[in-house]
C-alpha cells in the first residue's frame, strides 16, 4: 500500500476515534441528563416531573378565537385566553376527570375520563358538553352540585352566553335553560360559592371586556382600557343566587358588587372566620378587590382598608394557600415582571389579622421568593413535594411569537398614554408576528417550610415554553401526590405526572356534608407533629382553573396525626381525632 493511502487511513482513523464521543455524546449526554435529572431532583427537593399527556390519551391542542379584522393589529393580545382546565369527578367512581376549554370558532371543548389505569378517555362529545364555541369563546369551566343530587355539574363561562349543564349521574349532560344567565356578556372568570349560605351553591361571574361589546362584530374600535393603572371602564360582574328549583335570581348590585373593573379571576373564601365565604377578585389594569360578606346577602368593600386594594397592577390570578402553616389563608395574585420594561411583580398577601371585619394584608412576596414569575397567569398552592409545606406553581407568557422580535416597546408607548390614545386598537402598533414576553418557563417555587421559596422548575422537570393559562392540581393516580396539569394559550395541553420520596408521609380527605350538599366552602386543619395546615374546597382558583374536590395535605417523614377539625359548610364543626396517614380518608359529617 503506497504510503500517502496510509497517511489517508491513518488520519481518517484517529479523526473517527477522536470524532465518536462527540457523534455520541448527545445521545449520551440526554440519557445521563434525564436520569442524573431524576435523581438529583429527588434527592434535593424530593419531587421530580415527567410529562405524559399524550401517552395517557390526552391529545387536545388549544386554538385561540379570529375575531373582529378592525382589532387585527393585535389580536394576539385580545385573543389570548381561554385555555381552561377543571378538574372533578363527575361520574363518582372515585377518580378524578378533567374537563377543557377550547376558544376557536367550531373547536371543541373536551371531557377526559379518567380509565383508572394512567390513562383518559375523552367523552366530551358523547356527553354532550363539547361543541360550544360556534358562537362567542369557552374562556372556562368550574364544576358544582347546584342541586344537591349527589353529582358534580357544570358551569362553562364564555365571551358569549354562559351555559349551565345538569349531570345526569355520570352518563350525559343536559343544559339547564332556566339559569338566567345573559345573552351576551365577556366573562372571564367564574366561581361557585354559597355566599348566602342556605346550603345551595351560588354562581359569581366575572366581566373583562363591557358586555355590550361583540368582539366578532365591533362597530368601532375604542374597546381597551381607560387607564393602564386605574381603568373602570370593564365588563360588569354577576352574581347569582340559587333558588333552589334549577333557577337562579341575579343579585350582584344589591349585594354591593357593582364594580366595572376588567376582572380576570375570582375565588372565594372564609378568610376573616365568621362561617360566611368571602370574595377576593383580581382585576387588569387596576386594583384587587375584596369583599367581605356581611352576613345578610350581601358584601362590604374593603379592598383598600385591607391593603390589597391599594397598588394598581396588571392582577391575573386568585388562589389562597396556608403558607406560613398558621391557620391563616393568603392570597396569591399574578401580575407582570419583565427586567427592563415593567418590574409589577407577583403578590402573596399574607394576612396581618385575619379577624373582624376588615382583615388587613401584607405583600411578602419579595421576601419569600416568589414575586418575579415573569407574565404569570393561573397559580394553584398545594404541596408537591409531600414535605408538610405548600407550594406554589406558576404558568407564565403572554405571546410566543418571533424570537427575535420584542413588542415591548410599542407596548410600553401605548400604555403610558392618555385615555384617549390606550382606549382604542388602532392606535396600538401593529404586532407584526412579534413576541411580548413569550417563552416563558413555568415556576415551580418550593416552599422550605422556613420562610423562603425556591425556583426548582428545571430541576424537577418542568422546561416547556408554552403560553401557560391555567394549571390545575389532581391525584389522578390515586396516590398521595398531586400531578399538574397545565393549559396553554394555542398550544397543546399537559399532564405533569410526579414523584415523590417514598418516605414523605400525605392524606387526602374526601368530604361528605349531610344532605348531599356539595363540600365546596368546607375548612380543613391537619394537626400533625406540633404542626398545623388549614385549607378550603374552592368553587374555583386561580386563573380559569378548579383543582380536584378532595384536599391534599403533605405531612413530611414520621407523620402522626393527632387530629382533624372540619367546619362543614353550614358552620358546624366536627372534629376527628383518628385520622390514619398515607390514605384516602372519608370525612362524614354528622346528622
Amino acid at each position: 500500500m503506497p504510503q500517502f493511502l496510509k497517511q489517508i487511513i491513518a488520519t481518517v482513523f484517529f479523526a473517527l476515534l477522536v470524532g465518536v464521543p462527540f457523534v455520541i455524546r448527545p445521545y449520551y449526554d440526554r440519557t445521563r441528563r434525564s436520569s442524573g435529572d431524576e435523581s438529583v431532583a429527588m434527592r434535593q427537593f424530593g419531587l421530580y416531573f415527567t410529562e405524559k399527556a399524550k401517552e395517557s390519551g390526552i391529545d387536545f391542542k388549544h386554538t385561540a378565537p379570529a375575531l373582529d379584522p378592525k382589532i387585527q393589529n393585535i389580536m394576539p393580545q385580545i385573543a389570548s385566553m381561554g385555555a381552561g382546565a377543571a378538574v372533578a369527578d363527575f361520574n363518582n367512581d372515585g377518580w378524578a376527570d378533567l374537563y377543557l376549554t377550547n376558544s376557536g370558532r367550531d373547536s371543541k371543548n373536551a371531557l377526559y375520563k379518567n380509565n383508572k389505569d394512567g390513562t383518559f378517555t375523552e367523552v366530551g362529545e358523547s356527553a354532550g358538553v363539547a361543541d360550544f364555541n360556534r358562537e362567542g369563546a369557552s374562556m372556562g369551566a368550574v364544576w358544582g352540585d347546584y342541586d344537591n343530587d349527589g353529582w358534580e355539574d357544570l358551569l362553562v363561562y364564555k365571551w358569549g352566553e354562559s351555559l349551565l349543564f345538569h349531570n345526569e349521574k355520570g352518563e350525559r349532560f343536559t343544559r339547564v335553560e332556566t339559569a338566567g344567565f345573559p345573552k351576551h356578556a365577556n366573562i372571564n372568570a367564574g366561581i361557585w360559592f354559597d355566599y348566602d349560605r342556605d346550603g345551595r351553591l351560588d354562581i359569581f361571574l366575572g366581566g373583562y371586556f363591557r358586555e355590550d361589546l361583540d368582539l366578532w362584530n365591533l362597530k368601532d374600535t375604542k374597546i381597551m382600557p381607560e387607564s393602564f393603572e386605574y381603568a373602570k371602564n370593564g365588563g360588569r360582574n354577576y352574581l347569582y343566587r340559587n333558588l333552589g328549583d334549577g333557577r337562579f335570581e341575579e343579585t350582584a348590585f344589591k349585594a354591593g358588587l357593582d364594580s366595572t373593573r376588567w376582572t380576570l379571576a375570582a375565588s372565594a373564601a372564609d378568610i376573616n372566620k365568621d362561617g360566611f365565604a368571602d370574595l377576593f377578585i383580581s382585576n387588569d389594569y387596576g386594583v384587587s378587590e375584596l369583599y367581605i360578606n356581611d352576613q345578610k346577602g350581601g358584601f362590604v368593600d374593603v379592598s383598600e382598608k385591607s391593603g390589597v386594594g391599594f397598588a394598581p397592577k396588571s392582577g391575573m390570578n386568585a388562589s389562597f394557600g396556608d403558607v406560613l402553616n398558621n391557620g391563616s389563608l393568603a392570597i396569591y395574585e399574578s401580575n407582570i415582571y419583565e427586567e427592563g420594561n415593567l418590574l409589577q411583580g407577583n403578590n402573596l398577601w399574607v394576612p396581618k389579622s385575619d379577624s373582624g371585619q376588615t382583615p388587613t394584608y401584607g405583600n411578602l412576596a419579595p421576601g419569600l421568593g416568589v414575586e418575579n414569575g415573569g407574565w404569570s397567569w393561573s397559580a394553584q398552592f398545594g404541596d408537591l413535594n409531600n414535605d408538610g409545606a405548600l407550594d406554589l406553581f406558576v404558568a407564565n407568557g403572554y405571546v410566543s411569537a418571533d424570537r427575535n422580535g420584542s413588542y415591548w416597546y410599542d407596548f410600553a408607548t401605548v400604555t403610558g398614554g392618555n385615555e384617549s390614545i390606550i382606549s382604542d386598537t388602532k392606535n396600538w402598533a401593529d404586532m407584526k408576528g412579534r413576541s411580548l414576553s413569550g417563552y416563558q418557563v413555568s415556576r415551580v417555587w418550593l416552599n422550605d417550610g422556613k420562610g423562603r421559596f425556591t425556583d426548582a422548575a428545571k430541576t424537577v422537570g418542568v422546561r416547556d415554553e408554552f403560553d401557560g393559562r391555567a394549571v390545575a392540581f389532581a391525584d389522578f393516580s390515586n396516590r398521595g401526590v398531586l400531578d399538574v396539569v397545565v393549559a396553554s394559550q394555542n398550544a397543546p395541553l399537559l399532564l405533569y405526572r410526579s414523584e415523590v420520596a417514598s418516605d414523605r408521609n400525605w392524606i387526602e380527605v374526601d368530604l361528605v356534608p349531610k344532605a348531599n350538599e356539595s363540600p365546596i366552602g368546607t375548612s380543613v386543619t391537619i394537626h400533625w407533629n406540633g404542626k398545623k395546615q388549614t385549607t378550603e374546597v374552592f368553587g374555583g382558583s386561580g386563573f380559569c382553573a378548579q383543582n380536584q374536590r378532595r384536599v391534599h395535605f403533605g405531612l413530611g417523614a414520621g407523620a402522626k396525626i393527632d387530629r382533624a377539625e372540619i367546619r362543614w359548610p353550614d358552620g358546624t364543626t366536627q372534629i376527628f381525632e383518628i385520622v390514619p396517614t398515607n390514605q384516602i380518608f372519608k370525612a362524614v359529617q354528622k346528622s
